[in-house]
């Protein structure tokens, strides 16, 4: 028999210091709604030092406190945007990639993988710190998603290894992708496929459990973002440590 447990959201977080940076795409309990959250972590005052902000079409990371602003070039970003029938969220610049790819043809099932393949992970050596992505696909009232890793080979830098992940939704379930396994010197990749968790219904629920359970000293911002299947009606919620 195979693996058919599926986590709890509070479970995972509480008890893992330093995912990093994390996704989550999902279904919400009642079968009505999309769901996504994606969270920044940080270990240095750089990192820390950052906020979500919403503008039309996407989100963006901003600076907090810009004369602390060190180096830009990997923390701020666009985390999501938007096309007419997708959602784009992942920790990185090649939120951008995926878009461009995608909005020259919105019928291409596959832009999402011909634009990872054109990236690699980061160049933060020692860690080199994955590239996670997810696209939400809407169609009919419904939704499929997907989601992708780019690491290094085990920390071999000269390698890197593409994960893709292509799901249906079902109504209560969601999958749940980070950088990194836990906190280390060098931090240790994400390894094996995204975690099954459980959904709740509401956008403020989803809010709830993954920043209520986020360590309290690396946690930096994050956002959630449903839509309603039927109405196409979304709601979001963004929370900055920093306001």
């Amino acid at each position: 028999m195979g693996n058919y447990n599926t986590n709890d959201i509070a479970s995972l977080l509480s008890t893992n210091e330093y995912p990093g940076r994390g996704i989550i795409i999902g279904k919400s309990a009642d079968g009505k709604s999309a769901m996504i959250a994606y969270f920044i972590m940080g270990r240095s005052e750089n990192s820390r030092n950052r906020i979500f902000e919403r503008y039309e079409g996407g989100m963006r990371t901003k600076a907090f406190d810009e004369s602390k602003l060190s180096d830009p070039s990997l923390i701020i970003y666009n985390p999501y945007l938007a096309l007419d029938c997708s959602d784009i969220i992942t920790n990185g610049d090649q939120t951008d990639t995926i878009f461009n790819f995608a909005k020259q043809d919105e019928s291409d099932f596959y832009a999402f993988e011909k634009a990872l393949t054109t990236r690699e992970f980061e160049p933060d050596s020692p860690n080199f710190t994955p590239r996670i992505s997810g696209m939400l696909y809407y169609k009919n009232n419904d939704f499929t998603y997907k989601m992708s890793i780019l690491k290094s080979a085990d920390g071999d830098d000269s390698v890197c290894n593409r994960y893709f992940f292509n799901y249906s939704p079902r109504s209560g379930h969601g999958h749940f992708i980070h950088t990194y396994e836990h906190d280390g010197n060098p931090i240790p990749s994400f390894m094996g496929e995204p975690e099954k968790v459980i959904m709740p219904n509401t956008a403020k629920e989803l809010a709830d459990v993954v920043w209520n359970n986020l360590n309290e000293n690396n946690k930096v911002s994050l956002f959630v973002r449903t839509v309603n299947l039927e109405t196409k009606q979304a709601e979001e919620i963004i929370i900055n440590k920093n306001n």
